[in-house]
């Protein structure tokens, strides 16, 4: 269950600024603590042109590799079909829990492009999405061993969802 501590910390970060850029480190890090996960990273889009960039990672540890791109490029025109998350996430399908990336079924993940770009062993794949457009991906993920996703857990990244769509969308289109 997520302690009220936790709650008014979400809550303190999200009222000190209206820039996701300010907001993102903390709340990376408190979403990688409150889930016990290795790295957090957020993927913004911008639906309509493509336009993506990773702006903010948090690692437990430094031999995490971050995933980091501040600069907005545009999305390989074959990542929905090499990333079958991806796919689902453009599809407006619920976000992922993926509890062990060995096991996951082929129609879910694509377990090779998962170890070449990711490294990670299990992961949420949170879709950041409004009225069937896909503004981003918040990526939780655990490395070295399976983990199983609670209803705790899938409850908590659905209400950071909500929280932080209006960020992503207002960052997004302030860039373009």
């Amino acid at each position: 269950m997520i302690h009220s501590t936790t709650s008014a910390r979400i809550q303190n970060i999200f009222e000190s600024s209206d820039n996701l850029e300010i907001i993102l480190p903390p709340l990376l890090s408190l979403i990688g603590e409150q889930l016990q996960c290795d790295r957090c990273f957020i993927y913004l889009r911008h639906p309509s042109t493509g336009m993506g960039k990773v702006p903010s990672c948090w690692c437990r540890t430094p031999d995490i590799p971050k995933i980091l791109d501040a600069n907005w490029k545009p999305e390989p025109a074959s990542l929905a079909d090499e990333d079958p998350m991806f796919a689902a996430a453009l599809r407006a399908e619920p976000s992922l829990f993926i509890e062990d990336v060995e096991t996951a079924k082929p129609e879910v993940l694509n377990r090779t492009f998962e170890r070449e770009n990711f490294g990670h062993r299990a992961l949420i794949h949170s879709h950041l999405r409004q009225n069937g457009e896909l503004w981003g991906v918040l990526q939780p993920c655990v490395f070295e061993h399976p983990r199983h996703w609670s209803v705790p857990d899938r409850c908590f990244i659905t209400a950071i969802e909500q929280q932080i769509l209006p960020f992503a969308i207002a960052y997004v289109k302030a860039a373009s």
